[in-house]
């Protein structure tokens, strides 16, 4: 399973807590160095990939993957060198290797919520989610104001519910209550990141008992803080799906007829067609 990463948080969760530049020891100093060092490259390659010159950038990681590994030799117990190394091997696609960085840093400290949520990441990934949700759940015990972490347990609950059901371990009641809320909580703690707010306000379509009205209230505060046109229609179509399936096909007509943006009238069409068994009734 692929779950959601967010590049920018995760810079600021490796960003390690090093004392004053007059009290660092040399391999604080070093580390400090490969943190800005691969953050950088990272940052660049996420900005342009069309003009990343491949060959330079995978000479330069080699080079910061080096350093780690100095570093880490002859420092075997620095876990913040072991949790930063373990990241950046995650983020060159070297998962096993990743892996095995991170529950080094874990077992070292077992208090640094990138590397439970790290570890969590590549066992959903793994396809092994009832694994993964402990870690998961540490994360948020350690940095409870951390909405990614929030994020991403709504997302496993969600993308392996047949798995936690299947356990016994999980009703459906309380799956959905917990889903629904690490989405709600993402939300609430980075209320100007659309990619949370927007999942929240989805998630009510996979309740088993949806609540429809608290659904329409939450696309209607999407609409209002919608920054451009195509933002705010791309919210009134989801109002008027909730509409439809609240059966108040008037008020739906009413505010489809005020999607007027080209690129969706294709959806809008669809959701026309879901009026026509209703205009009888």
């Amino acid at each position: 399973m692929k779950l959601v990463t967010m590049l920018a948080a995760l810079f600021l969760a490796i960003a390690v807590p090093l004392r004053a530049a007059e009290e660092e020891s040399l391999a604080e100093r070093t580390l400090k160095q490969l943190v800005e060092r691969q953050k950088e490259l990272l940052a660049e390659a996420a900005k342009d990939k069309s003009q990343l010159d491949e060959d330079s950038f995978r000479t330069q990681m080699e080079r910061i993957c080096e350093g780690y590994e100095v570093l880490l030799r002859e420092n075997p117990k620095m876990a913040v060198g072991y949790a930063s190394y373990g990241y950046l091997l995650s983020k060159l696609g070297q998962d096993k290797q990743s892996v095995t960085i991170l529950l080094k840093a874990n077992e070292l400290d077992p208090d640094q919520p990138l590397v439970k949520n790290q570890i969590g990441n590549y066992l959903a990934e793994q396809g092994q989610p009832r694994d993964a949700l402990p870690y998961y759940l540490a994360a948020i015990k350690l940095a409870p104001k951390e909405p990614l972490y929030h994020y991403q347990l709504g997302t496993l609950l969600h993308e392996a519910s047949d798995d936690f059901l299947k356990s016994g371990e999980w009703k459906r009641e309380a799956l959905d209550r917990a889903m629904h809320g690490a989405f709600r909580q993402a939300a609430e703690l980075a209320p100007d990141r659309l990619e949370f707010t927007y999942r929240y306000a989805e998630s009510f379509y996979d309740l088993a008992t949806p609540d429809w009205d608290g659904a329409l209230k939450v696309w209607s505060t999407l609409e209002e803080k919608a920054p451009t046109p195509l933002e705010r229609e791309t919210m009134r179509l989801q109002a008027a799906n909730v509409l439809i399936k609240q059966g108040k096909p008037d008020h739906a007509r009413a505010v489809l007829a005020a999607v007027t943006e080209p690129t969706l009238q294709a959806q809008k069409q669809k959701l026309v067609a879901q009026l026509l068994p209703l205009a009888n009734k």
